[in-house]
């Protein structure tokens, strides 16, 4: 697994990368009420805003950590967005990219960094 500084996870999964928050993430939100995901097909740019998570304390934008093509979202998390708190590294992931440059993913944090940036 891949981590960015805003405390996403990506796994790559054969030519698809899945993408979800870390649990960091989802502890500094508080309990998850809102999630909104993009539209399977979107094309999407390194750093654009692809998603809008809400918490009861504050609002969030997932931004697309890798340049490709939505493929598939979890609507799971739409209809009970609290999994997001309860799996936020497994079950609870965003959504599903199919990458148009892997080496993208060399740019980001292995486990052991994160786990050292987040302390």
């Amino acid at each position: 697994m891949k981590f960015t500084e805003e405390h996403e996870w990506m796994r790559v999964e054969g030519d698809v990368v899945v993408v979800g928050i870390t649990e960091h993430a989802a502890e500094q939100l508080g309990d998850v009420v809102f999630v909104e995901l993009p539209e399977v097909e979107t094309v999407v740019s390194k750093d654009d805003e692809v998603c809008v998570i809400e918490s009861v304390k504050a609002a969030s934008d997932i931004l697309s950590p890798l340049d490709g093509e939505i493929v598939e979202v979890n609507d799971v998390i739409v209809t009970d967005p609290g999994k997001v708190n309860e799996d936020p590294m497994g079950d609870a992931w965003f959504f599903k990219i199919k990458v148009e440059d892997m080496s993208q993913l060399d740019e980001y944090l292995d486990e052991a960094a994160y786990k050292k940036l987040v302390g």
